[in-house]
């Protein structure tokens, strides 16, 4: 099982209303009110007078150099960041009985929209039959959803744990290899992709940072198998 495979999000489709499900919406948070700016008291007997700051003329301008890094490569079972790979493929054989589980699941309830669509299809559609079966749906999605709720917040805990001491490293890693090269600044190239209208290829150093992590801090062991 692959990296993208196993962190696939199962899609759940009812197809014209077959399973009646009431859609959750997540409240958008409000803004904190913008903190206002206080205003200097006037001195007694002298009118207040605006506050103004002027922006030094002389200040020096440091040349900078900027530098791209897809973080979305470290993944890549191929030509990513060897130990990030291993770590988490290490993870999916925790979790391939609850996968499996909701894709189980997931089939049953494909199964029962399929059901609804030829009992709706027949020339007269039994309505005990169609509503039995949308109860049916409805009970079985109830449990896809909570088992869905608890393998995402289980695989997550334990992603932090694996993952973080070499995320951390890696952190640490892309500061070095900055300083280093006299790099000021680097952007994630995935984040900011549709943002992004041109660079030269030079400023990409994605596999550069790549082959010198790994270099620095080989694997541990075998590779790990899908």
């Amino acid at each position: 099982m692959s990296i993208k495979t196993f962190l696939f999000l199962f899609s759940l489709v009812l197809v014209g209303g077959a399973v009646q499900v009431a859609a959750q919406v997540r409240p958008t948070p409000t803004p904190a009110p913008a903190r206002p700016t206080a205003t200097p008291l006037p001195t007694p007997g002298r009118p207040a007078t605006p506050q103004t700051q002027t922006p030094p003329t002389d200040a020096p301008v440091p040349q900078s150099r900027i530098a791209l890094i897809d973080t979305v490569m470290f993944a890549d079972e191929k030509k990513g960041i060897f130990r990030y790979v291993d770590a988490v493929k290490s993870i999916q054989p925790q979790f391939e009985g609850p996968s499996r589980e909701l894709a189980n699941l997931q089939s049953r309830i494909n199964a029962i929209v399929e059901d609804i669509r030829k009992l709706r299809a027949l020339a007269q559609p039994d309505s005990r039959a169609i509503q039995a079966k949308q109860e049916e749906g409805t009970r079985l999605q109830q449990d896809w959803n909570m088992k869905k709720q608890r393998f995402d917040e289980d695989y997550s805990k334990r992603y932090q744990e694996v993952t973080g001491p070499i995320s951390e490293q890696i952190g640490k890693a892309m500061d070095q290899f900055a300083r280093d090269r006299g790099i000021t600044m680097t952007l994630d190239f995935s984040k900011l992709l549709p943002a992004l209208l041109t660079a030269l290829p030079a400023v990409d150093v994605t596999d550069v940072f790549i082959a010198d992590f790994n270099r620095k801090n080989p694997r541990t062991g075998a590779p790990l198998r899908p």
